[in-house]
């Protein structure tokens, strides 16, 4: 019946052109099609798919025994879905580089997540999150972490492992901030946009000892003229100029 289900939604014979289109290009791509559960149909394709998009469908849990199993799979997107949790098996995918996973509902991540050692892209905005997860921490290639529009009230001290070079944080709820954050080796974008800092609150080695070349503050709870009279606004001047010469 659930396979009847998900069939009778979009007529077996399109899914399964789909799935043989997938088999070819490697390429499964099925979004905005009301689907409640990820197909079943996959389970042909483990060996050859290195992108999924399952996006804006309302699709809940991801089947354990199968989501593991991708072995050359490098793109995975769930946007706009309704899942809650992520099995551990997710973890397996060990060629995985861009996991996207923004609107759903989840409130943590497995303990398991620091096995995606190839993950350079995480999207996380737009879910539940009340805590930065250490398990980020772990991942040594990640470049990009999206976890914006969530309920983070703070950053804690394991915030200083992580590799990422862009940090996305917008619109939390955050609060505190811990010095640490001056002393990832990578960071060099920070959004904290439209969050309940104050200006003590924000650590002034952000400004004087750290690689951050671009600091987004706007809309939280001091005026930003405030933020140009702080000690080490020079220096984070100087990175931010010498940056924009890069790029110009």
């Amino acid at each position: 019946r659930r396979n009847l289900n998900c069939g009778a939604r979009m007529g077996n014979s399109a899914l399964r052109a789909h799935v043989e289109t997938a088999q070819k290009t490697g390429v499964f791509q099925l979004k905005d099609r009301g689907l409640t559960e990820f197909p079943s149909e996959l389970q042909k394709l483990t060996s050859n798919l290195r992108t999924i998009d399952l996006s804006n469908n309302k699709i809940e849990s991801l089947p354990p025994m199968l989501i593991g199993k991708f072995a050359l799979l490098k793109s995975l997107s769930l946007n706009n879905n309704k899942l809650t949790v992520l099995p551990d098996e997710l973890c397996n995918l060990k060629k995985l580089e861009m996991l996207s996973l923004n609107n759903n509902h989840l409130t943590e991540l497995p303990s398991t997540f620091g096995q995606l050692s190839a993950l350079k892209t995480l999207s996380l905005s737009g879910n539940r999150l009340r805590t930065l997860p250490p398990q980020l921490c772990s991942l040594r290639h990640l470049d990009v972490m999206d976890l914006s529009k969530n309920q983070i009230r703070s950053i804690p001290d394991t915030v200083g492992d992580l590799q990422v070079i862009e940090l996305n944080l917008n619109q939390n709820q955050i609060s505190q901030i811990s010095v640490k954050i001056s002393c990832c080796p990578r960071l060099k974008v920070l959004r904290l946009e439209e969050n309940c800092l104050e200006l003590s609150m924000l650590p002034q080695s952000i400004l004087s000892d750290s690689q951050i070349c671009l600091l987004a503050v706007e809309g939280n709870l001091f005026e930003i003229k405030k933020l140009r009279e702080l000690e080490g606004y020079d220096k984070y001047m100087e990175r931010f100029t010498a940056t924009k010469k890069k790029f110009a």
